[in-house]
C-alpha cells in the first residue's frame, strides 16, 4: 500500500511525546525511495497517456492509476515535511529549555542535520541574546515571569564560593539555604546546583 511507511513515521513521532525517539534514517530513505520510484512510474504512464491522447480523442484507462500515483507521491512528501518539522519544533523547544547544552541521552537520538541546526538556531539566538542592551539579556532565564524578586533556594552540593553581581561572595555548602536573587540563582537551579523552596 502506498505512503504506509510515511504514516509509520509520524506514528513513531507522536508515541512518544515526551522527548524525541532516535531519528529513523532507513524509514525516511525507503520513504524517499518510493517517492522517486512512484515519480519514475508516474512519468512512464504520463508519457504513454500523452502518445496514445494525440492519436485517439478517447479517455485513457491510466488515469486513475497516474492521480492515484500523484496523490501517493504528495502524501509522501507531507508525511516527511510533519515528521522533519515535528522533530525541529521540538528540538527548538529544548534549546528554550535546557539551554545551548543538549542532555547525552536526547543528542545520541538526533541526525547529524538536526544537530547542525541545533547548533546553529543556539549561535543565533545567542547572538540576539548578546545584541540587547549593554550586558547581554538572557531570554532563557525567565520563561515565566517571576511572583518575587528574591528566593529561597537550598545547595545541593558543595559548590565553594559564589560572588553575587553586588560583589558579596558566599560559601555554597551542601544543604545550606540561601535568600538570594532570583537573577543571581535561576543558572544554578538549572545546572542542578540549587533547588528552589517554595
Amino acid at each position: 500500500m502506498f505512503a504506509e511507511k510515511a504514516c509509520s513515521l509520524i506514528k513513531e513521532l507522536s508515541r512518544c511525546e515526551e522527548g524525541l525517539p532516535p531519528y529513523n534514517i532507513e524509514l525516511v530513505k525507503e520513504v524517499c525511495t518510493e517517492i522517486k520510484q512512484l515519480h519514475e512510474q508516474n512519468k512512464e504512464d504520463g508519457a504513454i497517456v500523452a502518445n496514445e491522447s494525440e492519436i485517439a480523442g478517447n479517455v485513457n484507462p491510466l488515469y486513475p492509476t497516474l492521480r492515484i500515483g500523484s496523490a501517493a507521491v504528495k502524501r509522501n512528501i507531507r508525511c516527511l515535511l510533519a515528521y522533519h518539522y515535528n522533530r525541529l519544533r521540538t528540538l527548538r523547544t529544548m534549546r528554550w529549555q535546557f539551554g545551548s547544552i543538549l542532555p547525552p541521552d536526547i543528542k545520541t537520538n538526533l541526525s547529524s542535520d538536526e544537530i547542525d541546526w541545533f547548533s546553529k538556531y543556539s549561535s543565533c539566538l545567542g547572538k540576539y541574546m548578546r545584541s540587547i542592551g549593554e550586558d547581554g539579556l538572557n531570554l532563557c532565564l525567565d520563561l515565566r515571569p517571576p511572583k518575587s524578586l528574591y528566593i529561597e533556594v537550598k545547595c545541593l552540593i558543595d559548590y565553594g564560593k559564589f560572588e553575587l553581581s553586588d560583589g558579596t561572595v558566599l560559601l555554597l555548602k551542601k544543604d545550606s539555604r540561601h535568600y538570594l536573587p532570583r537573577s543571581e540563582c535561576e543558572e544554578l537551579i538549572t545546572q542542578g546546583v540549587f533547588h528552589h523552596i517554595v
